[in-house]
């Protein structure tokens, strides 16, 4: 018969940020721990709110399985003097185990003759195993910061209160510092600041939610959800979505409601973008906008506690809303009264990094690039491109990005559009901050993506050429969001360039700064870049057929995508692996292959006049499609020529004791072989 254990860790408010990562942290560890312990069970849950980690798991038995334990010790030559006598260590290694020497046998292995013990092992009742278990997970939940109180040795994201710990209905006795595990919960901080006792775990989310405390952080998510949308239909609009304030609202809150307030109309002239960041960052407030997405005045806060009068906590909230926004209007208005190209002198002030340099050496450097971007792929935007580099960082030294970095770029359109700027100047400002995270917006005009793609190639190639570059999860300077973001730039917008060259170009402009090699730097780069380019490419296509590709060159991002989906769909063929094979044959003879042409007059057998006929017909109209990034129908004319390939090779000794009649031999095989290499590396490919 199974049984169930309940551990729930009390403590005070710890950070929304913590509790989803330690909640995954302490599913992870448990199944760890109760593998280790031969512990089978059905299923593992964890639920959290900022006062409270709780972990159920299901279908445990009472008891540990029994085992039979093997245990290897010293080689037969090492356990036995010359005479047959136990040395050292056969002895230590017995009484180790708990054995007499006789009981000891030799058993042989690929390394030779060794002593082992083989035991039977009783299983132990398992409440007694998680008295051991449960103090080290509680003790092991990684936070991004721990602390400790009083004068105690134990840490933890905030101080410990209580520790509710069941198996089988019964206490699970353990401790961490001064608190001992029990059978007592609390309720909500301020509508039910009492303890309770609980039996399992029906009954503890039964009495948790009688003590108004909503355990289950999903159902916690959609009674939020549920409440904004009403409280914002209620001031006749539509709540603005915003997926990662519900998210961390979620674990700001145990019993949540939600309540909507009124934003005064004189902060209206403020661009929405500004009063959307402060509402959601300073205060966790949900926006409301209209069928058009325009922002009405209202806002929606969550609480967490079901309010007397609403109206009190409704004022209070205003109270708070208008001192913040009053702050964003003051700034909003003192910004206008300088044009935002007057302040970019003021980046001769501003540090980018120390290594390299201040922001205006920067925007100089990517301003540059910009307009050689502009040059190879759209002439007839340089000008905007190279005015909106040279604006587009001068919103750094206002005051509201000074008090609102979030918005910058969004601020830099504002006042270019405020100081007469051309709307393409301010779009592109906006734009090259663009994408902001993996999957979000791309800039839509080629003036914002080609600044865009020049800061974040000054980026990345600057951090790169004096040493920072990133580690394991440390990326300080977010060179690896940067990359992501250029890659998906050039492929979203077709442009057909080459990696090589613009990292050349930024690199170039960057020369006085590097502190390493610059073909060292370039190598580094472009390895970096394969390696974004893969993982984004393998979340939508097969590994393999990834690889492939990307291993016969990524230099122009744009084709090497075509070339992933083309191979991609060829995949899909009933023949696919008989033709995979067929071709990595071909690839594995002649690997480097040979520069040498191809005599027919050199021809022995029929074999051999087929393949040479077949492919000179492909070649021909494979070159036709490559050009114009008809990979499919290249892949397809390709395949055309297996039948020729295996008669080739069943017909034909391609190593031939004759050196010139080999030669040719590889030399059409290499012929062959470049019809596709330039496509995928078929020797990469799997089955």
């Amino acid at each position: 018969m199974t049984k169930e254990l309940l551990l729930e860790i009390g403590a005070e408010e710890i950070p929304a940020g913590f509790v989803p990562k330690a909640l995954a942290a302490l599913e992870e560890m448990i199944a760890k721990e109760l593998a280790a312990a031969r512990l089978d069970y059905r299923t593992i849950k964890t639920l959290g709110t900022p006062r409270r980690l709780t972990l159920v798991v299901q279908g445990l038995p009472t008891v540990q399985p029994d085992a039979e334990i093997t245990a290897m010790g010293p080689s037969r030559k090492a356990a036995f003097a010359p005479d047959g006598t136990p040395t050292k260590a056969a002895e230590g290694f017995a009484k180790g185990q708990g054995v007499a020497v006789s009981d000891l046998t030799v058993v042989a292995t690929d390394k030779g003759e060794y002593l082992c013990v083989t035991k039977q092992e009783r299983g132990r009742p398992t409440h007694e195993l998680l008295a051991e278990v449960l103090p080290r997970l509680v003790a092991g939940i990684p936070f991004k910061k721990s602390m400790r109180w009083a004068d105690l040795e134990v840490r933890f994201a905030r101080p410990v209160h209580w520790i509710v710990a069941l198996f089988d209905n019964s206490v699970v006795p353990f401790s961490f510092g001064p608190i001992t595990s029990g059978n007592v919960s609390r309720g909500h901080r301020f509508m039910a600041n009492q303890p309770f006792p609980v039996r399992d775990f029906a009954h503890y989310l039964e009495e948790c939610e009688r003590h108004f405390v909503i355990v289950d952080q999903e159902r916690r998510q959609e009674i939020i959800r549920k409440e904004v949308h009403r409280s914002a239909k209620a001031t006749g609009g539509h709540l603005l979505p915003d997926e990662a304030l519900l998210d961390e609202v979620t674990y700001l809150v145990e019993y949540p409601s939600a309540i909507a307030g009124s934003i005064p109309a004189e902060f209206l002239v403020v661009p929405k973008e500004v009063l959307i960041t402060s509402m959601r960052s300073h205060q966790r407030y949900f926006s409301v906008v209209d069928e058009a997405g325009k922002l009405l005045p209202h806002f929606i806060t969550v609480t967490n506690t079901l309010a007397e009068d609403p109206s009190v906590v409704v004022k209070g909230n205003e109270r708070v809303l208008r001192a913040r926004l009053s702050d964003a209007r003051f700034f909003f208005d003192e910004d206008r009264k300088v044009t935002l190209a007057s302040r970019v002198e003021q980046l001769k002030s501003v540090v980018y990094q120390q290594k390299l340099g201040t922001s205006y050496e920067k925007m100089e450097r990517f301003r540059a690039l910009a307009e050689l971007l502009a040059d190879q792929l759209n002439p007839a935007v340089k000008t905007l491109a190279s005015r909106a580099a040279l604006l587009c960082k001068a919103d750094l030294v206002s005051g509201m990005v000074g008090e609102f970095p979030e918005v910058q770029g969004i601020m830099g359109r504002e006042y270019a559009l405020h100081d007469g700027e051309e709307p393409a100047v301010a779009q592109a400002i906006a734009e090259h901050y663009l994408p902001i995270q993996a999957g979000g917006d791309l800039p839509t005009s080629d003036a914002g993506a080609f600044v865009s793609l020049a800061d974040k190639l000054d980026t990345i190639c600057g951090c790169f050429g004096v040493g920072l570059i990133p580690t394991g999860a440390a990326d300080p300077y977010a060179l690896r969001r940067a990359t992501i973001g250029i890659i998906s730039i050039i492929t979203d917008k077709g442009y057909r360039l080459s990696l090589t060259s613009l990292l050349e170009g930024a690199l170039t402009q960057l020369s006085a700064k590097l502190n390493r090699p610059q073909s060292a730097v370039q190598t580094d780069v472009l390895e970096f870049f394969r390696g974004r380019l893969v993982n984004l490419l393998v979340n939508e296509h097969p590994a393999d057929v990834v690889e492939a590709a990307v291993s016969a060159g990524f230099d122009d991002l744009t084709d090497t995508v075509a070339r992933v989906k083309a191979l991609a769909s060829f995949r899909q063929r009933d023949d696919y692996q008989s033709l995979t094979a067929a071709f990595k044959r071909v690839c594995n003879i002649v690997k480097e292959g040979i520069d040498a042409p191809v005599d027919p007059a050199l021809f022995e057998d029929e074999a051999e006049h087929t393949l040479y006929q077949a492919f000179q017909g492909a070649k021909v109209k494979v070159t036709a499609d490559t050009p114009r990034q008809a990979y499919l129908e290249a892949l397809t004319e390709i395949a055309g020529i297996r039948w020729a390939v295996d008669g080739f090779f069943d017909a034909v000794m391609v190593m031939a004791e004759d050196a010139k009649i080999r030669t040719n031999r590889l030399a059409l095989l290499t012929a062959v072989s470049r019809l596709f290499t330039k496509i995928a590396d078929f020797a990469k490919l799997a089955g």
